[in-house]
């Protein structure tokens, strides 16, 4: 947990003059790392329901979401994650179920203990300023905000600078990595070397799949996995692929390209995606 920051948001409710700051002085504590990925409360109050529920079903019941809703947040804190944070159960005598990792447990017991820091330092903090607005005129709490549906966590691995381009491989879990593809001058702005932690995103309408891991095709990212789920629209389905390391990939097609090539869950897909079509972020 060293390399974490603990962020202070104002909460801006207003006090009367001459009332104690530390009476209505109040933050959330959310925590980032290199990468800037964040972890707030809600995202550690669905990891602990987790842990007492045994289930997704029974955590999203817990936290008031659907089902689909909680899924998409362990697949988005996964992929986030350094390491796995949540791992799926499947089979024996009681059947499947879904549990935190060990690394899981140490955060949250971390973030808890951080959490219970944070608000002693508030109380120290609300004793020595005269008002909301002196927080606020110096702690600000930045966060970024993206459409792209798979967000992962890389170290890059290797780079291979070119004249124009330059192509990148990023390693987001043990086992996986992907390719990227960005421009030299970006590379070098960006300070991309090897070490470097980055936020690779991909939109799911980006992702192409296959039942056939052996089809030719140009795109340089190819991840081999099984689908997990398969949310059918009005025209389109989002489909989930458990690619290995507690990382996930959505892939967003037509119903009729899932008709025709019969996908359900539990079938083995490829996912294929351009390297030029992964965006980078980093700090």
């Amino acid at each position: 947990m060293s390399d974490k920051k603990p962020s202070v948001a104002s909460s801006g409710v207003k006090r009367p003059a001459g009332q104690a700051a530390s009476a209505s002085l109040s933050a959330s504590l959310s925590l980032a790392g290199q990468g800037q990925n964040q972890l707030a409360a809600e995202q550690v109050r669905l990891l602990e329901a987790i842990q007492s529920a045994g289930s997704i079903s029974g955590a999203a019941k817990q936290m008031g979401v659907s089902y689909k809703t909680a899924w998409d947040r362990v697949d988005s804190m996964n992929n986030l994650a350094a390491k796995p944070l949540v791992e799926r159960s499947a089979g024996g005598s009681q059947g499947g179920g879904t549990r935190l990792t060990s690394f899981g447990q140490q955060l949250v017991q971390g973030f808890r203990a951080m959490e219970s820091e944070h608000k002693a330092y508030l109380q120290r903090l609300g004793n020595k300023v005269n008002s909301l607005e002196d927080v606020a005129g110096f702690v600000q709490l930045g966060t970024i905000k993206t459409s792209a549906r798979n967000q992962y966590r890389g170290v890059v691995t290797s780079v291979e600078p070119g004249a124009v381009n330059a192509a990148l491989t990023l390693a987001i879990s043990d086992t996986q990595q992907i390719h990227v593809i960005v421009t030299e001058t970006s590379r070098r702005e960006m300070q991309l070397e090897p070490g470097r932690v980055v936020i690779a995103l991909v939109k799911s309408s980006s992702v192409m799949l296959s039942t056939s891991p052996q089809m030719m095709i140009s795109a340089r990212n190819r991840l081999q996995g099984t689908i997990l789920r398969i949310n059918i629209g009005a025209v389109n389905s989002e489909v989930a692929i458990d690619i290995g390391g507690s990382k996930t990939i959505l892939a967003v097609i037509t119903n009729d390209s899932v008709q025709a090539m019969g996908l359900g869950v539990g079938n083995e897909v490829c996912a294929f995606f351009k390297a030029s079509s992964v965006i980078l972020l980093a700090d």
